[in-house]
């Protein structure tokens, strides 16, 4: 199986798993790692933010396509706890959709900032994204396979950015990447205008 068809798996993966759901606030009868896993989906904001992960990811090379969705990942995880825990941070909406301005534009842009401070940047941004998730865990739901669930979840619209940035016809790679991230970008200012 050559690079390109396997770089399309986890996006035909997660067409598959939107496809089969209508809303995925209904996930949430289910309880635990089923409605952790489709609470991501829930919110544009956040699906557009994972895929600007990994669409920088794919623009910025090898090891950012490690680093960048792991450290976003962690810090999501390690802020899922404090909004599960009750702590308070200001301006959670704000800052969900400042990550899709922001990341989003850095792809536009193609901005290529030196591997610690482009996951300084996404690992800011997790904050935001673990706080959200963690704190609208259900009372009905297993806090720790929640989390599971969201984290899978989160992992695969990062890798189907990945996918995207990498598995694009060479000629239009760029053009296509950067588009992309100008849409997660204008889609955020929305996001914004909405929070505020």
């Amino acid at each position: 199986m050559n690079r390109h068809r396997l770089l399309q798996i986890p996006s035909i993966l997660l067409l598959m798993i939107l496809a089969s759901t209508a809303s995925a606030h209904s996930a949430d009868a289910v309880g635990g790692f089923g409605s952790g896993f489709m609470h991501p989906v829930s919110g544009a904001d956040h699906i557009a933010a994972m895929l600007a992960v990994g669409l920088w990811s794919a623009h910025l090379g090898r090891f950012a396509i490690l680093l960048l969705p792991a450290v976003f990942l962690l810090v999501m995880a390690v802020s899922g706890f404090a909004g599960a825990a009750g702590i308070t941070l200001p301006a959670i909406e704000i800052g969900i959709a400042l990550s899709a301005v922001t990341i989003g534009s850095l792809v536009a842009f193609a901005v290529r900032l030196p591997l610690a401070l482009a996951a300084a940047v996404v690992g800011f941004f997790a904050i935001f994204h673990g706080y959200a998730h963690g704190a609208e865990i259900p009372d009905s739901a297993g806090p720790l396979l929640y989390g599971a669930g969201f984290l899978l979840m989160s992992g695969c619209l990062q890798l189907a950015g990945v996918a995207a940035g990498r598995g694009v016809m060479a000629p239009m790679a760029t053009v296509l990447t950067r588009t992309g991230g100008g849409l997660i970008a204008i889609a955020g200012l929305g996001f914004l205008g909405s929070a505020l």
